[in-house]
């Protein structure tokens, strides 16, 4: 009895710690890096310096305008006491919205911009929660940057100047995948675009595993639920936030009260496999999304590849340029 007592102790000893370490794994899992913003954005037109709020956090963004004067920073705008007098205003200006991903910040989506603001488009990019200068919270997550693209997509709509019925969304990697999932909560958007974005939620853990160095097995199938638990998701949440079942309820033609998607990847992403974006266009029926492949080295470089823009300013003057 005592050698088979001390076995049990010291196999609950042993699954305690190895607990313990898998949490500790997956909570370090879940901090993206913070990389600190340049002082100012580095474009050859007018900008200015945004606030405005998410789940009670401060958010910090740019905007900037499709004017081709020296670039100086004006006075920023705090959207706790804008005024929505824009939409009174002739000559408003349609928006695209610039969510970057996860462990990114709005400096390194200045890469999107200048082909939109030359033409003719503001662009307004900023910083996710636990990314840049905007807030921390505990447990960032997918649905975060769901619920941030929501706060970014309100505070554009009421910046002065701008059209609030010509506003759309361009976001990278997890940005991208935060966007589709906004269309689920109501978000109303002339159309989205994404780059290089997840399709499948293992892939995003994969993906970010392999960037911490960490062993993919047998961590992504023991980290998920940290994750969960840590950012309060339950587990109908989490079956909610399905890519595919909420393109397929919101995704296709503006004519039946859906929202365009053009979805873009780099065949040579060595990061997020393109391979989701292909299979995920066999799962949709026909006309749901639009997908374009490029053939750039990298998991944030697509908007190198010509064919890009070639197809992105199109899809964005069909969509956002439109008779309001």
């Amino acid at each position: 009895m005592g050698l088979i007592a001390g076995l049990v102790v010291g196999g609950i000893l042993t699954a305690s710690v190895l607990s313990a370490l898998v949490w500790r794994i997956g909570s370090q899992s879940q901090q993206p890096r913070i990389i600190a913003n340049a002082a100012a954005p580095e474009v050859d037109t007018q900008w200015k310096a945004v606030s405005f709020r998410s789940g009670g956090s401060q958010m910090k963004g740019w905007l900037l305008e499709p004017s081709q004067g020296s670039a100086t920073q004006e006075e920023g705008w705090l959207f706790e006491t804008a005024q929505d007098s824009a939409a009174e205003e002739e000559g408003l200006l349609p928006l695209v919205v610039v969510a970057h991903g996860w462990g990114s910040n709005r400096t390194r989506v200045l890469r999107y911009t200048h082909p939109l603001y030359k033409a003719g488009f503001a662009v307004f990019m900023y910083d996710a929660r636990n990314h840049g200068e905007s807030d921390t919270i505990k447990a960032p997550s997918a649905l975060m940057f769901r619920d941030d693209v929501i706060a970014a997509v309100d505070a554009a709509r009421r910046l002065p100047g701008i059209d609030p019925d010509r506003v759309s969304v361009l976001g990278h990697s997890l940005g991208g995948f935060g966007a589709l999932l906004a269309l689920d909560q109501g978000m109303r958007v002339c159309s989205v675009i994404t780059d290089s974005m997840p399709v499948r939620f293992e892939t995003m853990m994969e993906a970010e595993l392999k960037r911490k160095k960490i062993p993919s097995f047998p961590l992504a199938y023991l980290i998920p639920p940290i994750w969960l638990i840590r950012s309060g998701i339950s587990q109908a949440q989490f079956r909610a936030a399905n890519i595919p079942d909420v393109l397929a309820r919101h995704a296709g033609l503006e004519g039946n009260a859906r929202t365009p998607v053009l979805m873009i990847h780099s065949s040579e992403d060595d990061f997020i496999p393109a391979a989701d974006l292909r299979q995920l266009k066999e799962q949709l029926s026909a006309g749901t999304i639009e997908t374009l492949f490029v053939s750039t080295k990298g998991h944030s470089s697509s908007e190198q590849d010509p064919a890009f823009w070639d197809r992105v300013l199109p899809f964005l003057e069909e969509t956002l340029l439109k008779e309001a």
